[in-house]
């Protein structure tokens, strides 16, 4: 007699409906995430108007936690994708209601893009998610018992006040051609370097500094690329640079040349004397001539 061969099923199971392979398209392996994943809708992973491109960037944005920065530099330095194509993504994004942004600007003057993600755009039951919280560091033992010492009150540590900056050059004198030659150089500064771009406002407020600088000497091609040399990338504030620069890099004053009281040549002896003016010598002066101008 044959041996029953105990592990073998004594009959197929019953086929469960849903679960049969199918016999053509893709076949789902499917294991259970129990930690790091991302719940997305198939309105967004199978949208109909959305390229692949945006699908993916907006399931990556999904994914990230609050507070991740999500500009297209942060996203051309994460994919392989350029500037362009991301910024596009994240235009259709926008479109379709899983993107929006904002500009804000923050208490202390700096303006930000604030980014907000949707995973059901339309959905009335929205609310932003909150970053992560720190986790509290472990608590100290209790006490003995008994009086405890009185903690010394926390006073903060007092901040010096910034103190304001320079004053802008004022020339000396003056001088119609040197302003005018200071307004023509800034209102043309940025046909040569076009960051410098000022207001007209600005240009009449840093004159003065530029008449100053040829006051002392300076020459339009060396102002200019004492101004527009080595400039910061990004430049932020093309007015307040050129103020540093014009303050701080001042050349110093022109100093005077001792110019001698001109030879002349006496009109009554012809001997050579000293005056501002031609005349007579002091001895032929002195003889009864016209006053000497020394």
């Amino acid at each position: 007699m044959d041996t029953q061969q105990i592990s073998a099923p004594s009959r197929a199971p019953s086929p469960v409906r849903g679960d049969a392979t199918p016999s053509s398209g893709v076949v789902h392996i499917n294991s259970r995430h129990t930690s790091h994943f991302t719940v997305v809708g198939n309105h967004l992973a199978q949208h109909r108007e959305l390229s692949l491109l945006a699908i993916g960037l907006a399931t990556h944005i999904q994914s990230l936690p609050a507070g991740t920065k999500v500009g297209i530099k942060p996203l051309t330095e994460r994919f392989p994708d350029s500037e362009a194509r991301i910024a596009a993504a994240l235009r259709e994004l926008e479109a379709h209601g899983y993107l929006k942004r904002t500009r804000e600007r923050l208490p202390d003057g700096r303006v930000i893009t604030r980014t907000c993600s949707y995973n059901q755009p339309g959905s009335t039951n929205t609310r932003p998610v909150p970053a992560p919280k720190r986790r509290p560091k472990p608590a100290h033992p209790a006490p003995a018992p008994g009086p405890q010492p009185a903690e010394p009150p926390c006073i903060p540590t007092p901040t010096a006040p910034k103190p304001p900056p320079p004053p802008l050059p004022q020339p000396r004198n003056p001088l119609p051609q040197h302003q005018h030659a200071a307004l023509t150089l800034l209102t043309d500064l940025h046909h040569h370097t076009p960051q410098l771009t000022l207001t007209e406002s600005d240009v009449h407020h840093l004159a003065p500094a530029v008449a100053t600088w040829f006051e002392r000497g300076a020459t339009p091609t060396t102002l200019r690329h004492a101004l527009t040399t080595n400039l910061p990338h990004p430049l932020k504030c093309p007015a307040k640079l050129l103020r540093h620069r014009l303050t701080h890099l001042l050349p110093p004053p022109r100093v005077p040349v001792h110019q001698p009281t001109p030879l002349q040549n006496c009109d009554r002896c012809d001997r050579a004397f000293r005056s501002p003016a031609p005349g007579n010598c002091r001895d032929c002066g002195e003889a009864g001539g016209p006053p000497l101008m020394e």
